[in-house]
């Protein structure tokens, strides 16, 4: 009996043992796991200023008539002049593009003012230049002027504030990798001086997110200049 009783004595500090170093290895890998955990996030910008590479120059005018048929040719004579003008300057036809008029019956509405009681019919016309030649299109644009001595008023349109020159860069694709690996680097350098000054070392990447890009106009007076903008979310392990 005597026997059996150091038999399970001994059994249950064995046991004992067990269970106390099972708790302290997994302890300690809790707490290698938590140093293991040590991170920081640095976030890190790249900026380009670019050119636009494509404008779009929609010339809009407005005709008004009572006889139909006169109204279209006179609408025919001012496309007339506008083509003119593009062509002469060195547009070609592939750049520019003719909308059919919109016909509007202005006694079809009682609302209307003064001026379209005595015009039946209003047309909007509207030319429009597609062209990657921004600098000549900007040109012409100053230039715009010209048309007026000729009998043609280009005008915005009432309804649309949006109804002006526009510029765009589509060249993206050609800078991206360079401003993301732009962005990258000098996220990687605020993480170092991060680690510098807690006493750390700046390990590997645990994650990155590489946002998105931007394309702004630089500013109100020169929309053809733009900002590309683009900022990099890098997370690294920290060791000591």
């Amino acid at each position: 009996m005597e026997g059996k009783t150091i038999h399970y004595v001994g059994g249950a500090c064995i046991l004992a043992l067990g269970i106390f170093f099972g708790c302290n290895a997994i302890k300690q890998g809790i707490v290698q796991f938590k140093e293991m955990d040590r991170t920081v996030t640095a976030k890190g910008l790249c900026e380009r200023e670019v050119k636009a590479n494509k404008v779009t120059w929609p010339l809009k005018f407005k005709k008004l008539g009572n006889d139909p048929a006169e109204l279209y040719e006179s609408i025919e004579k001012d496309n007339a002049i506008i083509m003119e003008f593009l062509k002469s300057n060195g547009l070609t036809e592939k750049e520019i593009s003719l909308a059919p008029p919109t016909m509007v019956d202005q006694q079809a509405n009682i609302s209307y003012s003064s001026e379209t009681v005595r015009y039946r019919y209003k047309a909007n016309c509207v030319v429009t230049v597609v062209s990657s030649r921004v600098d000549l299109v900007r040109s012409l644009v100053s230039r715009q002027a010209e048309l007026m001595r000729q009998g043609v008023t280009i005008v915005g349109n009432e309804y649309d504030e949006g109804s002006g020159v526009t510029y765009e860069f589509t060249g993206l694709n050609d800078i991206k990798p360079e401003m993301i690996a732009e962005a990258t680097k000098n996220a990687r350098k605020t993480a170092e001086r991060f680690a510098e000054d807690s006493e750390s070392e700046l390990g590997k990447i645990r994650t990155a997110d590489q946002g998105q890009f931007s394309i702004e106009n630089r500013d109100n007076n020169t929309p053809w200049l733009k900002n590309v903008r683009i900022v990099t979310t890098v997370v690294y392990y920290l060791k000591d």
